[in-house]
């Protein structure tokens, strides 16, 4: 699989401190695998439950650069939790990029109405994943 954009900008900023919300904690894995491959200096955290990453967000324990959300999570899924960030007055300018296995231009479509600035189908090889990463990610 690749990139999936659709009418979406790339943003040029580097970013260094990440947030994964991801229930998957195998994908985290290879996720942080690929960043390391990706970048040398970007740090990234990740959190298994939106409901948790929310509070930790809100609270300003997390700040981070960008957040790479996961659409399909139980309890509250990617899509209710970009739109609790984008309505939370601090938080509403970190970059969010939806990162999920879903290719869906419903999902994608939802993702920007609701301030996504990417939307990016995981990709099923690591290289993929990694030169994905790499426009993204700071390198120093």
């Amino acid at each position: 699989m690749t990139l999936k954009a659709g009418n979406y900008l790339f943003c040029h900023m580097l970013y260094r401190k990440i947030l994964l919300v991801d229930d998957d904690e195998e994908d985290q894995e290879i996720f942080n695998a690929a960043l390391t491959v990706a970048s040398g200096g970007a740090n990234c955290i990740g959190v298994t439950n939106a409901i948790e990453a929310f509070d930790k967000l809100a609270r300003k324990e997390l700040e981070p650069d960008v957040i790479f959300l996961d659409v399909n999570m139980p309890l509250m899924n990617g899509l209710e939790l970009l739109k609790k960030i984008k309505s939370t007055e601090h938080l509403k300018t970190i970059h969010v990029i939806m990162f999920s296995t879903s290719s869906s231009p419903t999902t994608i479509s939802a993702a920007k109405e609701l301030g996504a600035v990417n939307f990016i189908t995981k990709p099923n090889r690591f290289d993929d994943l990694v030169n994905i990463l790499k426009p993204l990610i700071s390198h120093s």
